[in-house]
């Protein structure tokens, strides 16, 4: 069989993948489900054009890794073909735990269970059924490979990740302002004592990646209307919840019913078996056949919040710098109070307060490092000659309150 496979790719243009087992990776089913998650959820609400995938942007991050090990290779950096294909790998399959609606539903779906966690319990799953094939990747993935620069370049604050999703969103939302130098960076690119730095005279391209991270989350994943409509899909997931273990009878698919019927923990899925599989099932389309059908169902709630989700009747959004007024709140809930005949639980659903915060650099333990001419490692926040660097690397808060208005009856 021929697995020297091309994809014709609209950011990059061919694709190739760079191995056979790579080839039998992406062919799995697994992996194929990404096909089946949209890479920002419920952006399309906003921008029409949003509508691809986690399998486009994982193909997408190991093309990158590919390009920049390549560009260290050639500058003289010893790096084994297995080491290359192992950090291919690893930041290929660094998305498979996604569940459905990507990042939306993480705090609904499972208990407490972060998709990295998840992309790890199904590459230890793909490791297994591959004879021990990803040991390297799973290594370099959990930054446990001694050579870290591989593993910044899957998980850093300047990794393949980041790369693509913020060309590939900008591409497919028409954001111009999440545009990035990426090809100057990849180049711009050092490994000293086996951490990754970035040349001096790349620094500029630095700050506009920051920059452009920072307009990407406010412009679109933290856009109003994202919020709102995430929001909403999160209130339905809430409702289902909340039904089934009523006892309640309605349609979710046996994948989906699994994790609505009882919150599973991480040790669920070491424990029991059948999680894992079952988890492996879930995409998308789980949600959207069962919101097609809860909007006839008899419950008020769950039926209204469907039927206005698939109609695009969102709720209505107040978003502050500061916490939102608790006579503004009250004020909501006496109009909402008067709009419909539901108890105080039931309205609950209507009216939602939260929050949300956005920092473009926050280093910690994983800054962006310089590497001067004079040979010094030093922070992009202390390299830089702008004063917006230090300001991005503070974390700023937004506060929110969703609120159905003019309900359908």
């Amino acid at each position: 069989m021929n697995k020297k496979k091309i994809f014709n790719d609209p950011v990059y243009g061919f694709v190739t993948l760079p191995s056979e087992l790579v080839f039998d990776l992406v062919e799995h089913p697994y992996f194929q489900r990404l096909r089946r998650i949209k890479q920002v959820a419920m952006t399309e609400y906003v921008y029409p054009g949003a509508l691809h995938t986690r399998f486009q942007h994982a193909l997408g991050a190991m093309h990158l890794m590919g390009i920049t090990l390549d560009t260290l290779r050639n500058k003289g950096y010893e790096i084994s073909d297995r080491e290359c294909e192992a950090a291919q790998i690893a930041v290929l399959l660094h998305d498979i735990g996604h569940g459905p609606f990507s990042h939306t539903l993480e705090c609904c779906i499972l208990a407490g269970v972060p998709h990295e966690q998840m992309s790890l319990l199904l590459m230890q799953e793909l490791n297994r059924q591959f004879g021990g094939a990803l040991d390297l990747a799973i290594e370099v993935f959990g930054n446990r490979y001694p050579r870290t620069f591989f593993h910044q370049l899957v998980s850093s604050q300047l990794d393949m990740d980041r790369m693509d999703y913020l060309q590939r969103d900008c591409f497919f939302t028409g954001v111009l302002e999440g545009t990035i130098g990426a090809d100057r960076i990849i180049k711009m690119l050092e490994i000293v004592d086996d951490r990754l730095v970035v040349q001096e005279k790349g620094i500029y391209s630095i700050e506009n990646f920051l920059n452009a991270r920072r307009l990407m989350y406010w412009q679109v994943y933290l856009h109003k209307t994202t919020i709102s409509a995430e929001t909403m899909l999160i209130q339905v997931i809430r409702r289902v919840r909340e039904l089934l273990q009523a006892g309640e009878k309605l349609f979710s698919t046996p994948a989906l019913t699994v994790f609505l019927q009882q919150e599973v923990t991480l040790a669920d899925f070491e424990r029991e078996a059948r999680y894992l599989p079952a988890f492996a099932l879930l995409d998308d389309h789980d949600l959207w056949a069962g919101i097609k059908l809860w909007m006839d169902h008899a419950d008020p709630v769950l039926s209204r919040l469907s039927r206005m989700l698939l109609d695009r009747r969102l709720f209505k959004i107040i978003l502050s710098n500061q916490p939102i007024g608790v006579n503004t709140v009250a004020e909501l809930r006496e109009n909402l109070r008067q709009q419909i005949a539901l108890d105080d639980h039931a309205r609950s659903y209507f009216l939602v307060e939260g929050s949300t915060s956005n920092a473009a650099y926050v280093a910690g333990g994983q800054k962006i490092n310089i590497l001067t001419k004079q040979g010094q490692v030093v922070d992009i926040a202390e390299a830089s000659d702008l004063p917006n660097i230090k300001a991005l690397s503070q974390v700023v808060k937004k506060y929110y309150v969703c609120y159905a208005k003019n309900l359908p009856g």
